[in-house]
């Protein structure tokens, strides 16, 4: 019987992030507003999340801020086109992670655009 309850437990409990949008959601909408191409493929077979007339755009949850600064400049070393980075933040107190990203873009004078999506965006 203890089995059976645990089971029923671990079947019938949601993940903490069961609200969690994935990356693609924010991407699509993000790159078809933009009228750019999703998922574009380099000459390498790497994929920039968003191809633009002006960007290659590189799309990362706010912990991963750091990661999307080398992307985003691989994406336009590739493409010649301008880095970006669209940064998603889900709450608030996320926004900690867009002052990392642009006061490191500030401070080494990196050519990439920024821009925020997300519940926790500023409006």
């Amino acid at each position: 019987m203890k089995r059976l309850i645990l089971i029923s437990i671990l079947l019938l409990s949601r993940p903490v992030h069961a609200d969690h949008l994935p990356e693609k959601h924010y991407q699509a909408e993000w790159c078809d507003a933009q009228q750019g191409v999703t998922e574009y493929v380099l000459p390498d077979k790497t994929r920039c999340d968003c191809l633009t007339d002006d960007h290659s755009v590189e799309f990362d949850f706010g912990k991963k801020w750091a990661e999307s600064i080398g992307q985003s400049l691989y994406y336009s070393l590739q493409t010649g086109k301008r880095a970006g980075i669209v940064l998603i933040l889900e709450t608030p107190a996320e926004r900690r992670f867009w002052i990392r990203l642009n006061s490191t873009i500030e401070h080494f004078k990196l050519p990439i655009d920024t821009w925020q999506t997300g519940a926790g965006a500023a409006q």
